[in-house]
């Protein structure tokens, strides 16, 4: 494998940065509003199973006390 030069390095560095398409500040706060949407979605669903199971095992301990 071939050793680049720092200086080279830093080149590359910035022409692969000015390829880069960055996001838009709508699309930015968006993606944030997705995630937590999803998040609280997905908190509440594990909140449900978790709920469903705890009674599920409390059923059964209390028929073997």
């Amino acid at each position: 494998m071939a050793k680049t030069s720092p200086i080279e390095f830093i080149q590359q560095v910035r022409a692969e940065t000015q390829k880069v398409v960055w996001p838009t500040r709508r699309e930015t706060v968006m993606t944030g509003v997705m995630v937590a949407i999803m998040t609280t979605l997905l908190a509440l669903f594990f909140l449900g199973v978790d709920t469903f199971f705890d009674t599920v095992v409390k059923a059964l301990l209390s028929l073997a006390a």
